[in-house]
């Protein structure tokens, strides 16, 4: 397999030349759960473990490789697993908060062309929701697809339509029928070879079905949905980088039950452009969009040119984003302090140590 069927390219040549590891050779995560990853070589699929001085100097959890993150391995004896000890910066990512009360990143998945932002026409249907996911892609530089899965179940399918790309205005919003193959080629214009493409979306949204679609064969447990709220169960339980055989990869993810958002605030402009076009017309540049003059965007919602639904997520998205930034700002002051602290009782052992 040549590594450029992975997603290598110049850019990542480059960062590789910057690490220096001219004992290793590059690799793409295929599997990571709980520190043991399979990663994808030029000669194949191998098991993979994280180096000790890697999981020390890491600063989080959000530090380490996930699948589609690039990484330099060391070569291992047969029946040895391969040590990862490097992994390359990150082109994209998608992310979210961890679930919990601590203020930490997770990494979904890493290196991302486009998403998938995978949502079934039936109960799973919410804008507000999906919202949510174009305001996470946005802030890790991937660019979304709107997918609306389960045509067969709707017969006011236009009206979804608008409704998504009301709230999704300059991306993408493609209907399918992934359990019968309802247009799902035209989601080829996305793929091809070297290009990644992750498959986000609540648990029934029907992403497995739509993995095994376009990997042309059931490689993936799929289940029925819940038939008296349409709700799914996890099918997939890990996320898992696929090869397509027409070229291309796809990550495939458990669904996510919790979108809590990670983003800096001034990323919610690119999952709500309309609004923040509106908005540069404002009287005051700190407008809260409230109940102060001049206001360009509430002037809009009482002409009826934005959904005044709409415009209340924006305000509450954006208070979510300012309360996870200060969360994390104090989070990082406090992990800035014990650092010093650590180095600080380091330095007077070291100097007792002379002392001797």
């Amino acid at each position: 397999m040549e590594l450029d069927e992975l997603g290598w390219d110049s850019g990542f040549e480059n960062a590789w030349r910057g690490l220096g590891r001219h004992d290793s050779e590059p690799a793409r995560v295929a599997q990571s759960a709980r520190g043991i990853l399979n990663v994808l070589t030029r000669g194949g699929e191998r098991p993979a473990r994280l180096a000790g001085r890697l999981l020390h100097d890491a600063a989080g959890a959000a530090d380490l490789p996930v699948v589609g993150d690039w990484v330099a391995v060391d070569a291992a004896p047969d029946g040895a697993s391969t040590v990862v000890r490097a992994r390359l910066p990150r082109r994209s990512r998608f992310a979210r908060k961890a679930a919990g009360r601590e203020s930490v990143e997770q990494v979904v998945a890493a290196n991302l062309d486009t998403a998938f932002l995978v949502t079934g026409l039936d109960h799973d249907f919410n804008p507000r929701r999906l919202e949510r996911y174009l305001t996470l892609a946005a802030n890790g530089g991937v660019t979304p697809v709107v997918v609306l899965n389960k045509v067969d179940l709707r017969p006011d399918l236009d009206a979804c339509v608008r409704a998504a790309r009301a709230v999704a205005p300059g991306t993408a919003v493609v209907a399918i029928g992934a359990r019968d193959g309802i247009d799902v080629d035209v989601l080829a214009r996305w793929l091809g070879r070297g290009r990644t493409v992750a498959l986000l979306g609540s648990s029934g949204a029907g992403k497995s079905t739509l993995v095994n679609r376009l990997l042309g064969e059931e490689r993936v447990a799929t289940a029925e949905v819940r038939p008296h709220d349409d709700r799914g169960r996890h099918t997939t339980t890990r996320r898992e980088l696929h090869v397509l055989p027409g070229g291309g990869l796809l990550v495939d993810t458990p669904g996510l039950r919790e979108l809590q958002l990670w983003a800096e605030p001034e990323r919610l402009d690119g999952a709500f452009p309309d609004l923040a076009r509106r908005a540069d017309d404002c009287r005051f540049r700190d407008c809260t969009h409230r109940d102060e003059p001049g206001c360009a965007v509430r002037e809009a919602v009482r002409a009826g040119e934005v959904d005044p639904e709409r415009l209340l997520s924006w305000t509450k998205l954006g208070r979510e984003l300012e309360w996870v930034a200060r969360r994390r700002d104090r989070r990082a002051d406090r992990e800035a302090s014990r650092r010093q602290g650590r180095e600080y009782k380091r330095i007077l052992r070291a100097k007792r140590e002379r002392r001797r």
